[in-house]
């Protein structure tokens, strides 16, 4: 279910559809296939980073985004939030909150997302910069992107306490290796669902 998933570094996937679909674009490398959409998660600078954006961004692309990253951003913007649905180039785009429980970095009030996206028939969850918080459970996505790192995220416990909660059927961790958290993370948070029935999926940076 991930063979269409590839790990930019930090909070950057790319999906392969078609449409090609781009996941908070930082610190990217090397030559890369231009984005028919790009969804930004909240407007802090390692995910709303505008060289990155312009990288894989064309006049054709279409970036989607809370009003936060609208207010900021260079280039226009879809404004969602969450709990609004759209069908975007025909992939079908959820926005879901994303926020701090016992910390500042993220309050809910901001209004930053995680998404649900739909492309060739797999639906991948996006966490955004989160804690473990209700409006997870039970989404049931079939591929999980979750935030490991602890400090402004879930540390790697934490994360694998929300993944039973969303009950993906495969989960990939993310948001370590750039400003903070290392593979060990990624490893931890692996052992920590062995045995739940949900696969993890390391994925090598690209």
């Amino acid at each position: 279910m991930t063979q269409h998933l590839h790990w930019l570094g930090h909070d950057c996937f790319r999906i392969d559809g078609p449409p090609v679909v781009y996941t908070d674009p930082y610190q990217l490398a090397g030559s890369l296939p231009p984005a028919d959409i790009v969804l930004v998660t909240h407007d802090h600078f390692d995910h709303l980073s505008e060289e990155d954006l312009a990288r894989v961004a064309g006049p054709g692309t279409v970036v989607v985004g809370p009003a936060e990253v609208a207010a900021k951003a260079k280039v226009p913007v879809d404004v969602i939030a969450a709990g609004q649905t759209r069908t975007i180039k025909g992939v079908t785009v959820r926005a879901v909150p994303a926020y701090n429980t016992d910390k500042a970095f993220h309050p809910k009030a901001d209004g930053k997302l995680g998404y649900l996206v739909t492309v060739g028939g797999v639906t991948y969850y996006h966490a955004g910069d989160t804690d473990v918080i209700p409006e997870m459970t039970g989404l049931a996505p079939d591929v999980a992107l979750l935030p490991v790192s602890g400090t402004y995220v879930m540390t790697a416990e934490e994360a694998a306490r929300a993944a039973r909660a969303i009950a993906p059927k495969v989960v990939v961790p993310m948001h370590y290796g750039a400003i903070v958290g290392s593979d060990g993370d990624a490893k931890r948070f692996a052992a920590l669902l062995d045995g739940s029935g949900i696969e993890v999926v390391i994925k090598a940076k690209e």
